[in-house]
C-alpha cells in the first residue's frame, strides 16, 4: 500500500512553507502523493492552484485532489482548463479526486443549488470528457491527450456507478477501515457490472498530528474545520492518530481492507510534519 501525505491547505495559518517547502520536504522523503481537501466557506487554500505550486517544485509525487467540490466549479470549460494545466505543469502527475461535497454555505457562497449538485455533477463529469477531449478547444489537453487520472469520492451507491464509468477508482473521503472494505466491495461490484477491465484504484484518508502537543493541535484546526458538523466534530478530532502507534494500526487495518494508497492530511501547517510522519510510517 502506497503512503501519501496531505498538504495544509485547509488549515489554520497555512502560508508558502506550508505548501512549497512541505511539497519538496514529501518528495524528498518519499512519499507517494500529496494531496488537498476542498472548502470554499472557509480561508483555505483553493486545491489546483495549490497543486499547481507544489508541481512548479517536485518532479515524481503525485498530486491529488482528495476531493474536489466539482459542483462549484459552475464553469466546466473553466474547470477543465485548470485541470488539464496543472496535469500538463506536473506531466501527468494529477489526480483528480472529484465528489459533490455536502455544506450548504459552501454552494451558498457559489451561487449555486445545493440540492442540484448531483446532477450538475453528472453533466459535469460528461463535459469535462469533452472538453478534455478538444471540444471548444479550450485546452490544453491533458498529458495522455484523453484524461486526468480520476477517482471519484462519496458512499451512496451512485458514487461507485460513476467510478466505474468515468474514472480509475474511488476515495472514501474519511472514515474507518470497514466502511473503506465495503465501499471497495461495492466498487468492484459496479466495476464488474460496467464491464470494465482491470482492477479499480482504492484510495483512503485519516487525519494526523504529530510532536509536542499533537493533541491540541488537533483539537484546534480539526475542531474549527469540521465545526460545522456539530456534536460530531468531536469524533473526527478524537479519530486523528496523534503518535506513531496509532498510525502504525492505521496503515495495517487499511492495508487489510484492501486500499492501494492511504493518504494522511495534516492538523498542522508546519513543515516539520513531513518528517514526523516519514518516520512515524517507517519511509
Amino acid at each position: 500500500m502506497d503512503v501519501g501525505i496531505g498538504l495544509p491547505n485547509g488549515m489554520l495559518g497555512v502560508d508558502r512553507r506550508g505548501i512549497v517547502d512541505w511539497a519538496r520536504r514529501a518528495e524528498e522523503a518519499g512519499f507517494s502523493s500529496l494531496g488537498t481537501i476542498d472548502r470554499l466557506a472557509y480561508p483555505a487554500f483553493e486545491p489546483l492552484t495549490t497543486l499547481a505550486a507544489a508541481a512548479a517544485v517536485t518532479e515524481r509525487v503525485s498530486l491529488v485532489t482528495d476531493i474536489l467540490l466539482a459542483p462549484l466549479r459552475s464553469n466546466t470549460a473553466l474547470f477543465a482548463k485548470q485541470a488539464a494545466t496543472v496535469d500538463q505543469l506536473s506531466e501527468g502527475r494529477l489526480v483528480l479526486g472529484l465528489g459533490i461535497g455536502a455544506r450548504e454555505d459552501d454552494f451558498e457562497a457559489a451561487g449555486v443549488d445545493y440540492h442540484k449538485r448531483g446532477a450538475i455533477f453528472e453533466q459535469q463529469l460528461e463535459d469535462l470528457l469533452k472538453f478534455w477531449a478538444g471540444e471548444g478547444r479550450v485546452g490544453p489537453a491533458p498529458v495522455n491527450g484523453k484524461r486526468p487520472q480520476m477517482l471519484i469520492g462519496g458512499g451512496a451507491d451512485v458514487a461507485y456507478q460513476r467510478a466505474a464509468k468515468y474514472a480509475d477508482g474511488w476515495t472514501l473521503g474519511g472514515g474507518p477501515p470497514e466502511s473503506f472494505s465495503e465501499g471497495l466491495a461495492k466498487l468492484k461490484d459496479a466495476w464488474s457490472a460496467a464491464g470494465r477491465e482491470g482492477e479499480p484504484r482504492g484510495v483512503a484518508m485519516i487525519y494526523f498530528a504529530l510532536g509536542d502537543g499533537a493533541k491540541e493541535i488537533a483539537q484546534k484546526n480539526f475542531g474549527d474545520y469540521y465545526a460545522f458538523l456539530g456534536e460530531y466534530s468531536q469524533l473526527v478530532v478524537d479519530a486523528a492518530a496523534t503518535d506513531a502507534d496509532a498510525l502504525k494500526d492505521y496503515l495495517s487495518e487499511f492495508e487489510k481492507a484492501g486500499a492501494d494508497e492511504l493518504l494522511c492530511f495534516p492538523a498542522s501547517p508546519d513543515p516539520d510534519q513531513v518528517e514526523l510522519l516519514a518516520s512515524a510510517v517507517g519511509l
